[in-house]
């Protein structure tokens, strides 16, 4: 009579009644190994690799134009290619999709064959011991019985134990430990699993937004106060956390003999709800502002020059303007765009102005020298025409230079302006540079994920501790009568399944233990006949 078809034939039997191709099937197979699993969780770690030493887009726009102006056709490459959106790239979801299948397809063979494991008995004593590379042979004057018990106690509960009564005459005990290594091990996986379900998740339930802000200026946490924001599919934008920044009270940077930057900090007030009162908080670097599981980062600063516009027979403008900075040492641009009567073609009036925060002037350029504001020097090239012909949205950090290239814009001045000092048009328009301030770039990101994640990635190091620390071991141990008036002839065997170390010094000392067991009580008292019992009961 034929067995019932394994696991594996019934699988067989249903994809041929469903027709896969072989070569599906054989795709399938080679997906679902842990082999591919370890390549893929390596490219996946390897393909992370530009997201951390490119700046991303999602992340911090201002640095990936930086990036691409300064880097030319390599940049242009780079952005072709996505990698400065890593993780939101075809190839890096493609690798996470198959990854993500190749676990659930490995994983869920092995969780069942994991539970019947743990269901089965120990295996039985292989017929002969001393073929096995750790054995050893003692002798006890215990019954087989006897022996295999107290052995079993001993072992217990560092091993799974069973006793089995052999065709021979002998009993053999058969132990087991170790199965937490491969319960590690799934824990591990599983893990993985969750982490990389959490991290799909987040992104459709996350979003990012980033905000320049001046001084003495503020913004609340919705899309149409940020210069950028994205959302997950399933973020709602009616629905965001009512909280407001609503002052960006002090910038304060700190620099380092060299210049480089030592300690950035913001002063800032913020509302936890829109009829709240407001609260004092300080962001710095690496230790954002949490607001209700939202967390507002400070990524970048730079200077903000004020400028007051008088213009003749008009009330004086002042304007204050966000320059981006073009080096390390804060050198900065940006622009004023000031518009002309309504009814008065070309009387609109913009100004492309350089800012340096420490300026030396060599031959009329000005540059500076370090990122402290020890000696702000504003350049300004003031033009005259219509700013914004066409309606179309422009750069508020510059003047459009189609438009200067093609005399659309005309030059009327240019000149240095310390602070407090101005320069005068041909028209009569007085430019006074009155000062500066800060601005930081605050980025504001939610991720509803990311304490189920830090949970996923506790279980995991400590699911590969286990399944590294732990190991697999097999005992048995087998008591053989013998004849009249001899000892009982106790045969050991063990092997290591796997990571064998020191095992030969494991299994002296298991051998030294068992032997201290046998002998612990010294041989048993005989049996008493029948007779001399009832003797001893004073019955007869």
């Amino acid at each position: 009579m034929a067995g019932l078809p394994t696991g594996s034939a019934r699988r067989a039997q249903l994809s041929r009644r469903l027709r896969v191709p072989r070569q599906v099937r054989q795709l399938w197979r080679r997906l679902v190994s842990m082999r591919t699993a370890l390549v893929l969780l390596f490219l996946l770690a390897l393909a992370s690799v530009p997201g951390s030493l490119l700046p991303q887009r999602p992340l911090n726009p201002p640095k990936v134009r930086e990036y691409l102006r300064t880097h030319g056709a390599w940049g242009r490459f780079l952005d072709r290619i996505g990698a400065f959106d890593v993780f939101g790239s075809i190839w890096f979801s493609a690798i996470y999709l198959l990854l993500f299948a190749s676990l659930i397809g490995c994983l869920i063979p092995r969780i069942t064959v994991y539970a019947k494991a743990l269901r089965a008995r120990p295996l039985k004593a292989p017929r002969n011991l001393d073929r096995l590379a750790e054995n050893a042979a003692l002798g006890t004057d215990l019954s087989p019985d006897q022996a295999a018990d107290r052995v079993s106690r001993a072992l217990r509960p560092r091993w799974r134990t069973a006793v089995r009564a052999e065709e021979s005459g002998a009993v053999a005990v058969s132990a087991e430990k170790g199965y937490s290594r491969e319960a590690g091990n799934l824990l591990f996986h599983v893990s993985l699993l969750a982490a990389l379900v959490l991290i799909a998740g987040g992104r459709m339930l996350s979003y990012e937004g980033t905000v320049v802000t001046t001084e003495g200026s503020g913004f609340c946490n919705r899309p149409i106060s940020y210069d950028s924001f994205t959302a997950g599919r399933w973020v709602k934008p009616d629905r965001l956390a009512d909280f407001c920044v609503d002052r960006l009270d002090k910038f304060t940077a700190d620099y380092r003999e060299d210049g480089s930057p030592a300690r950035f900090k913001a002063d800032i007030s913020y509302s936890e709800d829109l009829a709240a009162e407001s609260r004092k908080g300080v962001i710095t670097v690496n230790h954002p502002l949490r607001l209700k599981d939202n967390r507002v980062y400070l990524l970048d600063h730079g200077y903000s020059p004020t400028v007051t516009i008088t213009r003749p027979g008009r009330t004086p403008v002042t304007d204050t303007q966000a320059f981006l900075p073009t080096d390390t040492v804060l050198t900065s641009e940006g622009a004023f765009k000031l518009p002309g009567r309504d009814a008065t073609k070309d009387d609109d009036l913009g100004l492309s102005a350089i800012f340096a925060p420490t300026a030396v002037i060599d031959g009329g350029v000005v540059s500076s020298i370090a990122p402290e504001a020890a000696n702000p020097v504003l350049a300004v090239l003031a033009y005259t025409g219509e700013l914004n012909p066409g309606g179309v949205p422009q750069s508020v950090y510059s003047l459009d230079q189609k438009q200067i290239d093609s005399g659309e814009l005309t030059k009327v001045g240019a000149e240095n302006l310390a602070l407090g000092q101005s320069m005068t048009l041909p028209d009569g328009t007085v430019i006074r540079f009155d000062g500066y301030k800060e601005w930081v770039n605050l980025q504001v990101s939610h991720d509803p994920s990311q304490t189920a994640l830090l949970i996923a990635s506790i279980l995991m190091v400590a699911g590969l501790l286990g399944s590294l620390a732990i190991r697999r071991r097999r005992l048995w141990v087998r008591v053989a009568p013998a004849g009249p008036g001899a000892r009982s002839v106790v045969s050991v065997g063990g092997l290591a399944r796997n990571d064998s170390g020191n095992f030969s010094a494991e299994f002296q000392a298991i051998v030294e233990e068992l032997t201290a067991v046998l002998d612990a009580d010294g041989p048993p008292a005989p049996a008493a006949p029948a007779a001399a019992e009832k003797i001893g009961a004073g019955k007869d």
